[in-house]
């Protein structure tokens, strides 16, 4: 079983930053790809972006290609989201996610097997 916690989220002003985190614990060498996702108020969640554990290799939603960053640490089992530049819109409650399988959809969140709780994000204009 793998478990993940996020941090990091909080209350900015449009244009500021944060830093996202997201601990994995359990057995994370089980896990290929990891996946930040987010859900505003009263819609779906959406898929972020998402990164091969072991690799790098990055994917990003089109609505945050450009102003967030994601990132892992192998050694401290942590994937980070840097958010800049960060408009309203962003506005949401975060969530990291792994995803068992070697070829998975990674922007399905169907696809994902394990979940954090979340964390909030929100943007002022």
């Amino acid at each position: 079983q793998v478990q993940l916690v996020e941090s990091g989220g909080g209350l900015v002003q449009a244009g500021d930053s944060l830093r996202l985190s997201c601990a994995a614990s359990g057995r994370t060498f089980s896990s290929y790809t990891m996946g930040w996702f987010r859900q505003a108020p009263g819609k779906e969640r959406e898929f972020a972006a998402a990164i091969r554990w072991i690799g790098g290799i990055t994917y990003y939603a089109d609505s945050v290609k450009g102003r967030f960053t994601i990132s892992r640490d192998n050694a401290k089992n942590t994937v980070y989201l840097q958010m800049n530049s960060l408009k309203p819109e962003d506005t949401a409650v975060y969530y990291c996610a792994a995803s068992l399988r070697r070829f998975s959809d990674y922007v399905g969140l169907n696809e994902y097997d394990y979940w954090g709780q979340g964390t909030q994000v929100t943007v002022s204009s």
